[in-house]
């Protein structure tokens, strides 16, 4: 078990070295569509590709939450064919949000010998996800509630 400045000191090595391995901006947080990112997501049980809708009221992040599950096939045929998709997905801090990911599992942060599995996972699956949103980027932001 790790202390708390040794887990900080791990992941961040971790983030530089995936950075290292794949040098290339993402698109994360730069969608356009406020309350709705791309991210990556990893402890010591599995390793995750993610989109996050956070809008507020429920309507919106709904209304945003169907137009991706419309969406879905194409998603899940051309892009990423494990993709899990959960409308009401509770945050571990009360909150509720739309997600939608594809998961590697079991995986560690903490085992080393995981790493280039783990950046492999998340350059494949973010990669496929970004294309994706790239070119349905519009059919999305109409989905405004």
């Amino acid at each position: 078990m790790y202390s708390k400045a040794e887990n900080q000191r791990l992941k961040q090595e971790f983030w530089v070295a995936f950075a290292q391995k794949y040098p290339r901006k993402w698109l994360l947080y730069d969608t356009k569509i406020k309350d709705l990112s791309l991210k990556f997501f990893v402890d010591n049980t599995k390793a995750q590709v993610c989109v996050e809708i956070e809008a507020k009221p429920n309507e919106k992040r709904w209304a945003y939450f169907e137009q991706w599950e419309a969406l879905k096939t194409i998603l899940t045929e051309e892009y990423l064919p494990e993709a899990v998709f959960q409308r009401n997905y509770p945050l571990e801090n009360g909150k509720t949000i739309s997600r939608i990911w594809v998961e590697l599992h079991p995986i560690a942060v903490g085992n080393r010998n995981n790493w280039d599995t783990i950046f492999d996972f998340f350059y494949e699956n973010m990669h496929a996800l970004e294309l994706f949103f790239l070119e349905y980027e519009d059919v999305i932001k109409n989905s405004e509630v």
